[in-house]
């Protein structure tokens, strides 16, 4: 199948959930068009942010490396981290090669295109704006903090985010991708702080709901500690909902998987618990409700297991193109 043959999988995120998901689906015949969060201010791509007035290179990093086809040595470089007790602890050689190359092509998108091309990447990723972005919360007794790394550590329940400054732009390629897409996949990851900061984004958001494709929302595995604590499956939809003011996700993707009691008790010393999908409110806001045995453990952390949630994703699609086509 040629890649203009292939169905389109938009896919939006951030964090830590994106790449590992990505790195499902590449393995598939389908045209990839990652949407990364651009605000992010922690860290190296916090520092590179501030020092070099730039879009944080570090979640578009790790997406360019999960959907990289190279050697393992070459993956890792890219994503080593300089341990040393000078300016160049904490960086990633891979943020530094991203600022330099936005450095000499002066747009921090034209670095990303290029940087695809020296790792062989399939498909595309493309950063939800090509400038960065500061996120906000207004927490429920009316304050507000700015800083995504902030947010988390507020210790108070939040209301809403936004973002600033007000004339953020989406890039035409991200909303070309969305309008010709055949599935939109949001999720996995943090919901306020790596999920709305994309949807959010003026007219992106708007596209997404306009959007005639299938659009599944991947569900976390746990809450988070200042961001979801106490949250089930449904408060992270109707957050998304709330926030864009258009119910616009037609499937949700749980896990069904019992996590072990393990596992589940190093989580709540962390204030993290599973999420718990109530189904007659899934129902209630119009979602087809798809199960799975989707958690894997790695390296002590819950994850969502790549390969499990990449076929599902794919039987959606290939179930939704052929409805498609034979509507016609």
């Amino acid at each position: 199948m040629s890649q203009l043959e292939q169905p389109r999988i938009v896919i939006i995120g951030g964090g830590t959930g994106l790449p590992v998901l990505l790195r499902g689906m590449k393995k598939y015949p389908v045209d990839i068009t990652a949407i990364v969060t651009v605000a992010d201010d922690g860290g190296s791509s916090g520092r590179l942010r501030d020092d070099l007035h730039i879009p944080p290179p570090g979640d578009i990093r790790n997406v360019l490396a999960a959907l990289s086809d190279v050697e393992p040595l070459i993956e890792e470089m890219f994503q080593h981290r300089f341990k040393t007790s000078n300016e160049l602890s904490g960086h990633s050689l891979g943020n530094l090669i991203l600022a330099a190359m936005t450095s000499i092509t002066g747009n921090f998108v034209h670095a990303i295109q290029e940087m695809s091309k020296v790792l062989n990447v399939r498909g595309k990723v493309l950063p939800a704006a090509n400038q960065s972005v500061v996120l906000n919360a207004q927490f429920e007794d009316g304050t507000v903090v700015s800083g995504e790394s902030k947010i988390p550590y507020s210790g108070k329940k939040i209301h809403r985010v936004f973002l600033t400054p007000n004339d953020i732009e989406p890039l035409p390629e991200t909303i070309q991708a969305i309008r010709q897409a055949d599935l939109i996949i949001i999720g996995p990851g943090s919901l306020y702080t790596s999920i709305l900061p994309n949807l959010l984004v003026p007219m992106l958001g708007k596209e997404v709901c306009r959007s005639r494709a299938k659009k599944v929302y991947i569900c976390n595995l746990m809450t988070q500690a200042g961001e979801t604590l106490g949250f089930t499956a449904s408060d992270h939809v109707k957050a998304i909902f709330d926030h864009l003011d258009c119910p616009f996700i037609d499937t949700i993707l749980v896990n069904n998987e019992e996590i072990p009691a393990d596992v589940v008790l190093r989580y709540k010393k962390e204030l993290a618990h599973p999420v718990q999908y109530d189904l007659p409110r899934l129902f209630e806001l119009g979602l087809e409700v798809v199960h799975g045995d989707i958690a894997i453990l790695e390296h002590g952390a819950l994850r969502h297991d790549p390969k499990k949630v990449a076929e599902i994703l794919y039987n959606l699609l290939i179930a939704e193109t052929k409805n498609r086509f034979e509507a016609y």
